[in-house]
């Protein structure tokens, strides 16, 4: 376990004001699943979940969302993923994640997560879950993107005509973005 990453995700977690009770329950869970996993529980190998950490990429005037079509998923997601032995803090995980996703240097993320979301994943033949740390982030203006081998497809969308498919989860997390 890297200490700094799971403190910092205690951190988070304990700090974060949710938007509603939804997410309170999220983030009761999200604390509840360290405890009992202080060990693995930020890494894909815990067989019971995973904190992930993903990032909503925003251009700079706010009107367009950059998504990538998951390869695996095919559907249009926010870039993110899994925490790694270098992460240090789950904004630096997120942050990791949407420059590598996206090809785009200079990501400026806002300040703490928008919300939180467990979704079922297949990281175990049993399968298990993700449960994920969404941040928002800005990208300069004029920002150029590359898709990266885990996508399907990169793309800016104006943030009122989303693709599809996407889900309400994605929808969301754009909405709670615009009004960060």
């Amino acid at each position: 376990m890297t200490v700094p990453l799971y403190e910092d995700a205690r951190r988070v977690l304990e700090s974060w004001h949710a938007p509603d009770s939804g997410q309170e329950r999220a983030r009761l869970d999200f604390l509840r699943h360290l405890e009992e996993h202080p060990a693995d529980g930020l890494w894909r190998e815990c067989a019971a979940g995973h904190i992930t950490a993903s990032a909503v990429v925003l251009d700079s005037s706010r009107s367009r969302v950059l998504l990538t079509l998951h390869a695996k998923i095919k559907a249009w997601l926010q870039l993110g993923g899994h925490c790694e032995p270098g992460d240090v803090t789950l904004a630096g995980a997120a942050l990791r994640e949407a420059t590598e996703e996206s090809g785009i240097d200079g990501l400026r993320l806002l300040p703490g997560p928008v919300q939180l979301d467990r979704h079922a994943v297949r990281c175990h033949p049993e399968g298990t879950w993700h449960l994920d740390v969404q941040f928002a982030a800005i990208a300069p203006s004029g920002a150029r993107h590359t898709a990266s081998d885990e996508s399907d497809d990169l793309g800016w969308f104006p943030v009122d005509a989303l693709p599809e498919p996407t889900d309400d989860v994605v929808r969301g997390l754009v909405a709670r973005a615009l009004a960060s």
